[in-house]
């Protein structure tokens, strides 16, 4: 058995998942698979970020070690898992309408269950209305239950009891849970959650908490486990990490934690983010310069160029603040890549405003950017700002803003032609077998020909041809 499904089949005592509950669901879906040919399935639908993906696998690790199969479809499922966010009405949107069209698979299979979890489920007025709205939902759970879900799946199986489970912040950390990797090579690593920024524009204080860091050793030890079963590149992630370790008694920063995942043997990268521009410190960019695993890669959201405009999102720095430390990242990291989000359409930006965000860009000369349509969150500072900017506006500065990135965006991936890159082959090409995707350490993606046996594996290639979002190359 490999290091990876130890993980997921051992449950540690500190997640709650050992009790008799938790063994008679494991036997009850034992039985079933006797008396059916087939284990229970699930089926986890994921929106938002990088955070809700990571939940998600633990979500599948939970189900996993309790006797479910995973499905690659929710029709056929026994178990239908929504892991939601209320970060982009977007993603909103999206699941409200697939949680809609499941109400007719629910009406067909009585059995089968579904629950709904996540960000949104932390709000007490999106939560009241999956409850009165949606009652075929058989459990709710949020971001700091997850511990909780075999204990709300026996209420619902043998005690036929809708299940909900809330708890709006919790000092605990419960990471020790199996968790379902969605690949090998690769693995997302959470090291703070929660965040205590209070942007004006963003719910997420209100739905992960205040600020948490998970102790330095816990997260070593489950970076090392990664690495002996064959994990070469981590993500570390954070709503802030270069906050990380502020809750600590003792000083142990960022730049620490990097220093000490760098020694380990089998890691080849470590990224991170999201990067808060107000705690980049001169102690951060050294380490990304001297460690050698450390991706030339910094992702430091800006959301805006306007002084006005970042004052009213409380951000904590000026846009004069934030070039400087683009200049020094460049000047100490020459060939760093910096990626950035951006929001458009702000409560109270104006034409000037604006094109301040423009000039930044401009000057920034950003590798690539996230960027985004200001859209009103309920419970947010900025959703009660009056000024809020017509939609016809906000469509035009986004178009306007595009035509500034793109070009950029183009001109730094054509610098890459005729250079050779080591490259993580990620995934076969979706429009042509024969070809192989991946990304550089500079998160730049290249599309190569090649055969899919070197997924998972580190290679060189020669770029060859550039687009605005990606570049072509063959291996060397």
């Amino acid at each position: 058995m490999s290091k990876r499904d130890q993980i997921i089949n051992t449950l540690s005592a500190d997640t709650k998942l050992i009790s008799e509950k938790i063994n008679e669901l494991r036997n009850n879906n034992e039985q079933y698979f006797v008396l059916n040919g087939r284990k229970k399935t699930y089926h986890v639908l994921t929106y938002g970020c990088q955070m809700n993906e990571h939940d998600s696998e633990k979500i599948a690790g939970i189900l996993n070690s309790i006797g479910y199969e995973e499905s690659d479809n929710d029709k056929n499922s026994d178990l239908i898992i929504f892991n939601t966010c209320l970060v982009r009405e977007n993603a909103e949107l999206k699941f409200f309408g697939k949680l809609g069209a499941v109400k007719e698979l629910k009406k067909n299979r009585p059995d089968m269950l579904i629950a709904v979890c996540g960000c949104m489920m932390q709000n007490d007025e999106i939560r009241q209305k999956v409850l009165n709205k949606y009652r075929f939902v058989d459990i709710i759970f949020g971001t700091n239950t997850i511990q909780e879900l075999p204990e709300l799946i026996y209420n619902v199986e043998i005690n036929k009891n809708k299940s909900v489970e809330i708890i709006d912040n919790s000092e605990l950390i419960y990471e020790n849970m199996p968790k379902q990797r969605k690949f090998n090579y690769k693995a997302l690593v959470n090291i703070t959650y929660g965040c205590n920024n209070f942007c004006t524009y963003c719910i997420v204080p209100y739905v992960r908490g205040r600020e948490k860091s998970r102790e330095p050793q816990e997260i070593i030890n489950e970076v090392k486990l990664l690495a002996e079963d064959g994990c070469k590149e981590i993500t570390l992630l954070g709503q802030n990490v270069n906050s990380y370790g502020t809750t600590f008694e003792e000083k142990f920063t960022f730049s620490d934690l990097l220093y000490e995942l760098n020694k380990i043997d089998g890691i080849e990268r470590i990224r991170f983010m999201t990067s808060h521009p107000k705690d980049l410190s001169d102690d951060l960019i050294t380490a990304i310069k001297e460690l050698k695993k450390v991706c030339n890669h910094v992702h430091l959201p800006v959301q805006a160029g306007s002084n006005n405009v970042l004052k009213s999102m409380n951000r904590k720095y000026t846009k004069e603040h934030y070039l400087t430390l683009v200049e020094k990242l460049r000047k100490e990291i020459p060939d760093v890549a910096i990626t950035t989000d951006i929001i458009v359409g702000f409560p109270g930006e104006t034409e000037e405003d604006f094109l301040e965000t423009i000039d930044l860009v401009e000057k920034s000369e950003y590798d690539s950017a996230f960027t985004f349509l200001y859209s009103v969150r309920e419970g947010t500072i900025a959703a009660k700002m009056e000024n809020q900017i017509p939609e016809d506006v906000k469509h035009d500065r986004f178009d306007r803003l595009l035509n500034v990135l793109y070009p950029i965006g183009l001109k730094k991936n054509e610098t890459c032609i005729g250079k050779t890159y080591s490259v993580l082959v990620e995934s076969v090409s979706k429009n042509a077998n024969e070809y192989l995707t991946g990304r550089t350490e500079h998160f730049r993606l290249v599309h190569f020909k090649g055969d899919e046996s070197l997924l998972g594996k580190i290679v060189n290639v020669k770029i060859n041809s550039a687009k605005t979002f990606h570049m072509e190359g063959e291996l060397v």
